[in-house]
């Protein structure tokens, strides 16, 4: 089963923020996009579990990031 996961980065907070409309749950942020990562790779297995999905999983990372510059 294939799983989407969207990343933003949220400039007013200062962090990466995970999302999925195809996972129940979960909302998870990180000030560092690597340990987000991490994070949602522990958290995908465990909160599926809880929806009883036992099949092989497929993540796929979107990210975005929008940055204002001064001229």
């Amino acid at each position: 089963m294939e799983y989407t996961i969207k990343l933003t980065w949220d400039p007013e907070a200062g962090v990466w923020i995970a999302t999925s409309g195809d996972i129940p749950g979960l909302v998870l942020e990180s000030g560092s996009f690597d340990a987000l990562l991490e994070r949602v790779r522990f958290a995908v297995p465990e909160l599926l579990a809880l929806d009883d999905t036992k099949s092989p999983l497929s993540l796929n990372f979107l990210s975005e990031r929008h940055e204002r510059l001064a001229l």
